[in-house]
């Protein structure tokens, strides 16, 4: 738990531009942040405006130069790093006065850290030598947040040159920003999301930043986002088997997460974190054999000692009961806190009429969407001016949107090259195509929404800074795509960095009057809306369907048996929130009872 006695929560990466510079904003606070690196145009952007910010000269990296991607990602993780860097120098050498940078770094930590401690210790003795020597400790504490990068690795698409060549596959949407971030001088972790991609996971071994060197330290690291842990076992063993290291699984809740929704077969966030707590130490012992097994069979150093592996969980976290008892309970490093922090404009780039949006929106507003041409579930916001473009396109007889990063093409049934199934080209397509069947009308309005409810998220994804920073547009599209979780939807008003972090160590509240259920109860109610939309489907079920709703329904219910005796050992509830908590998955039981699979003949 917290091993290092700072920060136990990390804000996870958000969208493609609301956290590309968040470890500027917050990493000289010792706050842990994650960089999305898939847009290069983005990046390359974001490097120009901190390079003016900082008077530092900026050399265009254009795209017609070998390695764009790559190289244009290397140049602002580094320069990410020499801002961070030289913001704690500036810091550290800060006095110890009220309303100074250093005073806020301390205050910020919880109050359970040897830091935080320390600090209060410091500020109770009167001026003298001995507060100073404690002042010279606490300096030497000071350190900055990680500055990690996400790559959703089955993102993937080969690319082409300008003469229409396929280009070699160290140029793919994958492979190249991961070449950018092995390169660059960055001691951190790389965080793999969305899956198992082979030709990257293999591509890793080909850089010596990931490898220990002679004292068994690793400059960079691999985080794996993980949904449960047969997940985990399965890729890291595939990393073990290559002598690489999985130094953290990071546990993401299926359904009660922003962005992309990766759904477990039914199984639940609690249970998952328990079998991980039960095998942690299983599951580090067969991976550290692997892996010194595989670098003793390539002559390459082993590890003499069995290296950290972390387990942290984020996704739904809302009050600092849930987030302390998730760490305490199931021997957590950590957590992540990610979609509030889209409330405090001191850590992430929202433009102010979607932040006025957030700050003011209901439970409504936040929905599980099909917007993403990934054809996986994606949690989006009603609100956005992205979904209002979407509709003004259809009302105007033009669906769909110009595709120009081609980030998410992936559709070959009219191209030979793949098209993005969110573009204006195949959803025109598509619908002539729906139009030839002679479909009745209800069920052409059902496909036809099937088509257009695809949206642009490389676009609308990476607006929102520009707009706030005056970055010219990237095509001049000025469309907001925003994709909080629904626990957002328990958060309401602009929040200060200090009574953000405040709310997640339990020193203030600042959750909104709308009634919210424990976490754990909140996602249960996100499957069951899940399995009752699987179920509720004119599709003809096969039997290998139908087994696998039953076990996703049976996978639920014992999720819930298990809350039931989890809800007692809540110590830092009341009873009356025990309660109705097992009153609620009493509830939860009783309705997917009513909730049958049925085979459709």
């Amino acid at each position: 738990m917290n091993k290092q006695g700072l920060h136990s929560f990390h804000i996870p990466v958000l969208g493609l531009a609301y956290s590309v510079d968040t470890p500027v904003k917050v990493g000289r606070f010792g706050i842990s942040s994650v960089i999305s690196i898939m847009d290069d145009q983005l990046i390359e952007d974001m490097r120009k405006h901190y390079c003016s910010e900082i008077g530092e000269p900026y050399l265009l990296i254009p795209k017609n130069e070998a390695d764009h991607r790559a190289r244009r990602i290397t140049a602002y993780l580094n320069l990410v790093n020499r801002i961070v860097s030289d913001q704690v120098k500036q810091l550290r050498d800060l006095p110890f006065t009220q309303g100074s940078e250093i005073m806020k770094y301390f205050e910020l930590l919880p109050d359970r850290s040897f830091a935080k401690k320390l600090f209060n210790t410091m500020l109770g003795l009167a001026d003298g030598e001995e507060k100073q020597q404690l002042q010279s400790k606490l300096r030497a504490v000071i350190a900055p947040g990680a500055i990690d990068v996400n790559i959703m690795s089955k993102v993937d698409k080969t690319n082409f040159d300008g003469d229409g060549n396929e280009l070699s596959m160290e140029y793919s949407d994958a492979l190249a920003p991961f070449r950018g971030y092995a390169q660059s001088d960055l001691r951190s972790s790389v965080v793999f999301s969305a899956g198992y991609n082979p030709r990257l996971y293999a591509y890793v071994e080909q850089f010596s930043d990931f490898y220990p060197d002679v004292n068994g330290d690793l400059k960079k690291k691999i985080i794996l986002k993980v949904s449960d842990f047969r997940s985990a076992l399965v890729q890291g063993k595939i990393f073990a088997k290559k002598g690489l290291w999985i130094s953290e699984f990071r546990i993401e809740s299926g359904l009660n997460c922003g962005g992309h929704a990766f759904a477990t077969e039914g199984l639940l966030l609690g249970p998952i974190l328990e079998e991980f707590k039960n095998k942690k130490a299983e599951l580090s012992a067969e991976l550290f054999d692997l892996c010194n097994t595989a670098r003793t069979e390539k002559n390459n150093p082993v590890f003499r000692n069995m290296p950290e592996l972390k387990i942290t969980v984020q996704g739904g976290i809302g009050t600092a009961n849930e987030d302390e008892f998730l760490i305490e309970h199931y021997d957590l490093d950590g957590t992540g806190w990610g979609s509030p922090f889209l409330l405090v404009p001191e850590a992430t780039n929202v433009d102010n009429a979607t932040l006025n949006d957030l700050a003011t929106a209901k439970q409504e507003d936040y929905y599980l969407s099909d917007a993403s041409p990934l054809g996986i579930p994606f949690n989006n916001f009603r609100k956005t001016s992205s979904e209002k473009q979407r509709l003004t396109r259809m009302e105007k007889g033009r669906p769909g949107s110009p595709c120009h990063k081609k980030f998410l093409a992936s559709d070959r049934e009219f191209t030979v090259e793949p098209i993005c199934t969110a573009s204006r080209k195949y959803q025109h397509l598509k619908i002539n195509q729906l139009k030839e069947k002679g479909l009745p009308e209800e069920l052409f309005n059902t496909e036809y929404k099937r088509i257009t409810d695809k949206d642009c998220l490389c676009e609308g994804l990476g607006t929102s800074v520009r707009i706030k920073d005056g970055i010219p547009l990237s095509h001049k599209l000025s469309a907001v795509t925003i994709c909080p979780g629904p626990n957002l939807a328990y958060f309401s008003g602009v929040f200060s960095l200090k009574e953000m972090i405040d709310h997640i160590y339990g020193r203030m509240n600042i959750l909104n009057a709308v009634y919210r259920p424990n976490m754990f109860v909140n996602e249960l109610n996100l499957y069951i809306d899940y399995f009752r939309k699987k179920i509720d489907t004119d599709i003809v079920l096969n039997p290998k369907q139908v087994k696998s709703l039953n076990t996703f329904k049976a996978n639920l219910l014992e999720g819930i048996d298990y809350y039931k005796v989890l809800a007692s050992d809540l110590k830092k509830e009341t009873n009356h929130y025990i309660s109705v908590m097992k009153e609620e998955l009493d509830n939860a039981a009783t309705t997917l009872a009513n909730l049958s699979v049925l085979v459709c003949s």
